[in-house]
């Protein structure tokens, strides 16, 4: 070969310069990626600058130089993975089905030294105290009221009113008529205590179609925003906590995007036969409904009828739901699903993102909050605690009346209204949900 031409990889002579290799991107991860582009109009971050360094192909790119020693992981290395919102709409168009997701996580493992003693204090006591402990998630909400007036303004938007501080969430819930098995619910950290209605809304409505729920009560925070955080060892941690809580489970029931997509993915961050075990046991509560079917569909009307239905990003792109929630509010009387122009563009909540990348955050709430307005819908239906906050939010900066609840909600609210008349025990065989 001619001199100084060579086949893709590291130059003679140099080294990975991963600062923690063990928690680095796998090199056939990165040798994956061929760089064709296809990732990068679907790429909200990319849409919105229009720069290379803020597409997947650009973060790639820069990861590679790293892994190849061309370049350290320093401040300008750290500026590409921050701004990425890890919405992985890049995976579900990437004909070589680059695991872009799971290299962001282990990319940012390695700037988490450079952060501020400042930055590395909150998100130590945030991601490592507050969220796995529900003493602290508690003692937090009790004192919102007070707390509230010293968070900056934009925080203070987003943030949510809190659930009953007083009442726990049943262990175990008997099924309404003839039991079709049990399942255990992940309740979550932030859902809990701030969504608690939706684990009460789903209970429910599991309840009423024949499942015994119950909570272990040992189990903690998914993990999730700990990992996409860059704090691996943390999220595994909470996941070998939670598989302990949840040892014999035949099926683990979750409520939350987020929370769901990190459980099913723990084999990658767990490489042990019991995580995977564990991951294939993890469904949606709105997937376990469609794919097991209605006992009996709700008869009662929720008080709306136009629904517009919010895809979050870990839903869609991870768990694949699109069709199940959508054919699940159809099989409601009266309830017309509309979808959001461009709906399957993050809304810019990403987890910590909308605190830590307020400028980019807020632009793609701006345009996530006028694509539903648009749809001239009654209520929004969001499966995920931290897109309900950026949609409500954004709806309330424009004075819009529209209600953000998650799609079991519309469902309880529906079983609810029913007449006593119009709930008779539950037959044998469940009821056929479409697809469509």
């Amino acid at each position: 070969m001619p001199e100084g031409v060579r086949f893709v990889g590291p130059p003679p002579g140099r080294e990975p310069a991963w600062r923690f290799p063990l928690d680095a991107p796998a090199d056939e991860d990165l040798a994956a990626c061929v760089a064709c582009g296809l990732c990068l109009p679907h790429c909200p971050t990319y849409r919105v600058s229009g720069e290379e360094s803020a597409s997947p192909r650009g973060r790639i790119t820069a990861m590679r130089s790293v892994a190849d020693g061309l370049a350290q992981p320093d401040e300008a290395f750290a500026r590409f993975m921050d701004l990425c919102l890890a919405c992985r709409a890049c995976e579900d168009v990437c004909p070589s089905h680059v695991p872009f997701g799971r290299m962001m996580e282990r990319a940012r493992v390695q700037i988490e030294p450079l952060r501020t003693r400042r930055a590395r204090v909150l998100r130590w006591l945030g991601l490592e105290v507050a969220l796995p402990s529900k003493k602290v998630l508690w003692l937090l909400a009790a004192l919102q009221p007070i707390g509230r007036v010293a968070l900056p303004r934009r925080v203070r938007a987003l943030t949510p009113k809190r659930s009953e501080l007083f009442r726990r969430l049943p262990a175990v819930t008997e099924p309404v008529g003839d039991e079709r098995g049990t399942v255990a619910l992940l309740s979550g950290c932030v859902q809990d205590r701030w969504f608690r209605e939706v684990n009460r809304a789903t209970i429910r409505v599991l309840a009423r179609n024949g499942w015994r729920v119950v909570i272990p009560r040992d189990q903690t925070c998914c993990g999730a925003l700990a990992a996409h955080h860059g704090r691996l060892d943390t999220a595994r941690t909470l996941a070998e906590r939670n598989l302990r809580a949840f040892e014999g489970v035949d099926v683990v029931v979750t409520n939350a995007a987020g929370c769901g997509a990190h459980l099913q993915e723990l084999g990658d961050l767990i490489a042990t036969e019991e995580a995977r075990s564990f991951a294939s046991k993890v469904r949606d509560v709105m997937e376990l409904l469609h794919d097991e079917g209605f006992v009996r569909p709700p008869t009662g009307r929720p008080g709306f009828e136009r629904v517009a239905y919010h895809d979050a990003c870990h839903a869609l792109r991870v768990q694949h739901l699109r069709e199940q929630p959508r054919a699940l509010l159809r099989a409601v009387e009266g309830i017309e699903v509309l979808d959001v122009p461009g709906g399957d563009v993050c809304c810019g909540a990403a987890g910590l993102y909308n605190v830590l990348e307020p400028e980019m955050s807020s632009e793609l709430r701006r345009r996530k909050r006028d694509a539903v307005a648009s749809t001239g819908a009654d209520v929004v239906a969001s499966a995920n605690p931290g897109c309900t906050m950026q949609i409500a939010a954004g709806l309330r900066e424009i004075g819009s009346p529209m209600s953000v609840l998650h799609p079991v909600e519309i469902l309880d609210r529906a079983y609810a209204a029913e007449s006593p008349e119009a709930a008779p025990a539950a037959p044998d065989e469940p009821s056929h949900i479409p697809s469509a």
